[in-house]
């Protein structure tokens, strides 16, 4: 196996923006850390410091030169919340809400992840493509193959991403070629939780795909994972779709809601991540918040299938706030951007009434999703200490952003132009770990 890289020392000037707090909780210029001409200090990986220019240059280590992205804004990398690397292929596939979507595209083109080689042909591609988009982190879901998140993992070792992962655990409703069972899926997580979780910035999170796919044996199962390593993280599906909440309540009539199907199980916790959590009621969004389990707002695969809108002001009420990021959700999401998602994040705020403010909405997209994964500690912001996963944003890249610049007066505003207006094209450059792993204008494979 390659081993992991060997993070990089390096010196950022540009304009600098991250966080001091949680916009929802406080007013977003008082959250939003902005600093015009600043400096990034990077050795072994890890920022060193970080402050104006002209105060910050007499840190810089003898022999270590300057990048000079002035124009740009530096933010922390994205952290996605909820993707599945093997629909990467599948990506804008046409009609179908969510169940007919998984039969009709999805669980043919998961088959084809038994082969190792391909898994890691698409592994590397998503990757590319994620670090391309300014994302750093991502909660994946790969498939019910081993070899599929072995081949993820060891692609992620390869260029030094901090990543979550899991092998899908499906022992019923899935076609047969994509089926485990209860034992076989515990024991099979068990190996891969021992070979990769908690080494070279990679996590392992038990990964059941929905409660419909699991038997009440299986759920259990992953519950006795995670009971094991509260360092576990865990990731499934939560009422994305009436047809599926209604195939959830005929499936386990015992439960009181489908979020309490995984409570039985153990499975709400810290470091537990729900994906979507469109149609859930008061309750459950107390129980999230009392277990710090996490919800994925994922906006652009959500109008996609005409799942619902989630309801992120109600999430994030100052009353019982429940940890809340960003999740792309590929192939039902159309866009690794999370420029993209921030930007129908936004109409989706709109249309309930709430104004999504930009400070809000990079929020979400970098420290919020940290929080939201308990990794708020090594990443989601750009301060001394955290390490150097950081995303040059230029909001100049098309002839027409340049032009809605020369409107702009504030720094949110030049954010709101790049979450409506940017794509991949506005990410300049990212880092991982302060090595340039992406530059959009000298372009090379990974």
């Amino acid at each position: 196996m390659t081993p992991p890289p060997v993070p990089a020392d390096a010196a950022l000037r540009g304009h600098v923006i991250t966080f001091r707090g949680n916009p929802f909780l406080m007013p977003s210029d008082a959250a939003l850390v902005d600093e015009p001409d600043g400096l990034v200090i990077v050795q072994a990986g890890r920022i060193t410091h970080v402050g104006p220019y002209g105060q910050t240059v007499a840190h810089l280590p003898p022999g270590l030169d300057v990048t000079d992205y002035r124009g740009c804004l530096i933010s922390a990398g994205f952290v996605d919340m909820h993707v599945h690397y093997p629909q990467l292929p599948m990506i804008a596939a046409y009609g179908e809400q969510l169940l007919e979507w998984l039969e009709r595209y999805t669980f043919p083109t998961e088959r084809r992840f038994a082969d190792a080689a391909y898994a890691t042909a698409i592994a590397r591609q998503f990757l590319s493509e994620l670090l391309r988009g300014g994302t750093t982190t991502a909660a994946v879901y790969c498939t019910v193959h081993p070899q599929s998140v072995n081949a993820f993992f060891a692609e992620s070792t390869r260029l030094g991403t901090r990543m979550v992962a899991g092998k899908v655990l499906m022992d019923r409703n899935a076609p047969d070629y994509l089926r485990d069972t209860a034992q076989q899926g515990h024991d099979e997580s068990l190996a891969l939780i021992e070979r990769w979780h908690g080494k070279n910035r990679q996590h392992y999170a038990v990964t059941p795909r929905f409660a419909p796919t699991s038997t009440p044996a299986q759920l259990e199962a992953a519950g006795s994972l995670l009971a094991r390593d509260d360092t576990l993280f865990m990731q499934t599906h939560l009422a994305e779709n009436r047809a599926e909440v209604d195939w959830v309540a005929e499936l386990f009539p015992e439960s009181r809601s489908y979020l309490d199907v995984y409570d039985r199980a153990g499975l709400v916790r810290p470091r537990s991540v729900m994906g979507h959590a469109i149609h859930i009621d008061e309750h459950d969004m107390q129980r999230c918040h009392a277990t710090g389990c996490a919800l994925a707002h994922c906006p652009t695969s959500n109008l996609f299938l005409g799942s619902g809108t989630f309801r992120l002001f109600d999430a994030l009420s100052p009353t019982r706030l429940v940890r809340t990021g960003l999740g792309t959700d590929v192939g039902a999401g159309t866009s690794l951007s999370h420029l993209q998602s921030m930007n129908e994040a936004y109409k989706i705020a709109q249309t309930a009434g709430h104004t999504l403010h930009p400070v809000q909405a990079f929020w979400l997209a970098t420290a919020g999703g940290a929080q939201a994964l308990h990794l708020d500690d090594v990443i989601g912001t750009v301060a001394p200490g955290m390490d150097a996963d950081l995303c040059i944003l230029d909001p100049k890249a098309t002839p027409l952003q340049a032009l809605r610049v020369q409107m702009c007066d504030s720094t949110a505003d030049l954010m709101f132009t790049l979450m409506m207006l940017g794509d991949d094209r506005s990410i300049r450059a990212t880092y991982v770990a302060g090595r340039l792993l992406h530059d959009r204008d000298m372009e090379t494979g990974l």
